[in-house]
């Protein structure tokens, strides 16, 4: 019989050894560098971790889960980030939290999409995003960067760095109405439920040539940044969700902005134009 305790033991040290051994080959990477490396071996990570099987918990809802690979994941890229930027914070969707002395934060989302990871889709990614001032409303929001590991895309960029998709330059966004868009989204099902939210959301999306509910913010962002989707659209997003692909789509020419609506904040993204429609809209419903 397996010894839980001695399987997560041999697995803190594998991700100990796995971190100390990365630190030493990137001590000298610029932030850019570092955050592209980081993000390709945490899903790299993540990807093994789930061929050879991972333990799944649920957190508030069925489809609201949490694995092993997650926690590894972060575990991960919060140590490197500990030993090679010791005055930075960190701000991790699955716990890892440090206090920045430098007024800069690391904002860690390690497996981005985790529904769609623990049921074999490859719709998923690892995401980070680098902040001055709080995550929650940055002073600048310096760059962000996502790897989705079944494509072998790893997106790059920010407001004052144009976005890449390995390597290349994305095209800018042109400004393009959202009846000729595809919008990326999502609601959860219990909003059905509430009028306020139903509705401001079906405005919104009605204004859109077609809509897709694919389950994971950052691989949905860096596809609006490299123009395979039209808009994004989700409420109540965690900061983790947010910022990595926002700088994605403005790195890309577009715009990314919170607007208060059927009693919650959305997030929409994507070139000006859209997005001004969309914002338009849902002001329009708690006017």
């Amino acid at each position: 019989m397996t010894n839980p305790s001695a399987s997560t033991a041999s697995l803190s040290e594998m991700i100990a050894a796995i971190t100390k051994t990365f630190a030493i080959a990137h001590d000298q990477d610029s932030d850019e560098h570092l955050a592209q490396a980081l993000v390709y071996n945490a899903g790299r990570l993540a990807w093994r971790m789930r061929e050879q099987g991972v333990a799944t918990e649920f957190k508030t809802s069925v489809s609201d889960v949490v694995t092993d690979a997650d926690r590894a994941a972060e575990d991960f890229v919060s140590g490197v980030l500990e030993v090679l930027r010791p005055e930075d914070g960190i701000l991790g969707e699955e716990g890892a939290a440090r206090e920045s002395s430098s007024n800069r934060t690391w904002v860690i989302d390690p497996v981005d999409g985790t529904y769609n990871f623990t049921s074999g889709s490859d719709y998923w990614c690892s995401a980070l995003a680098l902040v001055e001032g709080s995550p929650a409303n940055p002073d600048a929001l310096l760059f962000g960067a996502v790897h989705r590991p079944a494509m072998g895309y790893t997106w790059f960029g920010g407001p004052e760095i144009p976005t890449t998709r390995d390597g290349q330059d994305v095209e800018k966004l042109a400004e393009v109405a959202a009846s000729q868009l595809s919008v990326g989204t999502y609601l959860h099902p219990t909003c059905l439920a509430d009028p306020q939210r139903r509705d401001a959301w079906t405005a919104a999306v009605a204004e859109f040539a077609t809509l897709r509910m694919l389950g994971a913010g950052s691989v949905d962002l860096g596809s609006v940044a490299d123009g395979s989707l039209g808009v994004w659209l989700q409420h109540s997003v965690a900061d983790w969700d947010w910022l990595p692909g926002k700088a994605l789509v403005e790195g890309a020419g577009g715009i990314g902005t919170k607007i208060e609506a059927g009693g919650v904040t959305w997030c929409v993204a994507g070139n000006r134009l859209a997005v001004e429609q969309v914002v338009g809209v849902l002001a329009s419903m708690s006017a």
